[in-house]
């Protein structure tokens, strides 16, 4: 297995502006408390859900929000290389940062992006999402003004009350909008695509209600001979759940990263591909009574030891794990014990036998027996596993686990 860094920007702001960067050598050891991203695990999993689809479909690997969290690029080449043909983001800059690392694949722009982005991306390879006539007209005046053409994917809102067009609201308005967007001069209408709510539960009436509007709304295009080529709205639960929704392409996104959508959803055979790994800095053997992190909120029982980890909430470590989650120790639980702070968290470490400080912790991922998984820290701090792995800052660097 080869554990090899993403990259170190600030030596390369430092080259940029002809500051002589520290040492090499001395920093580029590997530090106490990073990200591992295992790519093999991004490989399977990008295999499982383009063999959840027929070959006719194809597969968008959604690496927007850093691929959440996981590091854009090395995820996009390995999914581009295990099956996937587009690639989805958020915003402008993600695709740009995509198209800058000399990634060819088509690229689609999930959110708004203004004209004048739209129109310079032209050439690049990268799609926008067009969300209404209003948006359209004036990408289409700056792709005039330019004497080019955009290539767009219309975002339908079939139940998501967020963007797009509504049918639910007015078929007939929906229609005529799509006709004026997709006869204007400088736009190419290259697909269509709506987003589920919550294909993720097990009760998927909404999910299919959702669906049959799209499929409506498909259909009168259809008869009109307007259907674009490019016809998507299945996210990972969909891809896994409801293969009527696969049409011509899937955007799967958490289940690329081995996370489970929902709960409805089986995703034991997904293989989760983040790990945060750091090192005790400090173990301290203290009595009974002794308080621990800010406000002392926390006091001892019984005389242990306290190890101190260096992660905290400046790292995407939620505060909402004080006193409640665990951390891995030598292949045994370790109670987080008092509040989170912004770059330390404390563990009880008084009932793990040869405790020493640069003995490796594992803040989530295996360790021996053990699991720590970003379902367990989600549940703990009362949100969801996307927010776990995205919610990690770029303090922490990634490194990347990879089979030779």
């Amino acid at each position: 297995m080869t554990l090899f860094y993403s990259h170190d920007p600030g030596r390369t702001r430092a080259m940029a502006s002809g500051i002589r960067p520290l040492n090499r050598t001395l920093f580029s050891r590997v530090p106490a408390t990073r990200i591992e991203v295992d790519l093999d695990a991004i490989a399977a999993n990008t295999r499982i859900l383009k063999q959840a689809c027929t070959p006719q479909t194809s597969l968008m690997a959604v690496v927007k929000a850093n691929a959440y969290g996981h590091g854009a690029v090395h995820v996009a080449r390995t999914a581009l290389s295990h099956g996937a043909k587009w690639l989805g983001v958020a915003r402008m800059a993600e695709a740009v940062q995509l198209k800058n690392a000399g990634i060819d694949a088509p690229v689609l722009v999930f959110g708004d992006t203004l004209p004048d982005r739209a129109v310079a991306a032209t050439g690049h390879g990268i799609r926008i999402s067009l969300t209404g006539p209003n948006a359209a007209r004036a990408v289409n005046a700056a792709a005039g003004a330019a004497r080019t053409f955009v290539t767009a994917h219309i975002k339908i809102d079939t139940g998501m009350g967020r963007l797009g067009l509504c049918p639910g609201l007015n078929m007939d308005q929906t229609l005529a909008d799509m006709r004026s967007m997709m006869q204007m001069d400088h736009l190419k209408v290259e697909g269509i695509y709506t987003h589920f709510a919550n294909a993720d539960a097990v009760d998927k009436t909404h999910a299919k209600q959702q669906l049959a509007l799209f499929t409506e709304l498909l259909d009168r295009l259809d008869a009109e001979n307007r259907l674009p080529k490019i016809i998507h709205a299945a996210n990972s639960a969909a891809t896994l759940t409801l293969p009527q929704s696969h049409f011509t392409l899937v955007r799967p996104g958490i289940a690329l990263y081995g996370l489970c959508p929902g709960p409805g959803v089986d995703g034991s055979t997904l293989t989760p591909a983040m790990s945060i790994i750091s090192k005790i800095a400090q173990i301290k053997p203290v009595p009974k009574g002794f308080a621990v992190s800010y406000g002392s909120t926390h006091v001892t029982d019984r005389p242990t030891v306290i190890a101190t980890v260096p992660v905290g909430y400046a790292d995407g470590y939620p505060r909402r794990l004080s006193d409640t989650a665990h951390m891995l120790v030598k292949g045994h639980r370790a109670k987080v014990t008092g509040r989170v702070c912004m770059d330390f968290t404390m563990i009880d470490v008084g009932h793990i036998p040869n405790v020493s400080p640069k003995d490796e912790v594992v803040v989530m991922g295996t360790q021996g027996n053990s699991t720590i998984s970003a379902d367990e820290l989600a549940d703990l701090s009362n949100t969801i596993n996307y927010e776990i792995t995205a919610g990690m800052t770029g303090r922490l660097p990634v490194c990347y686990r990879q089979k030779p």
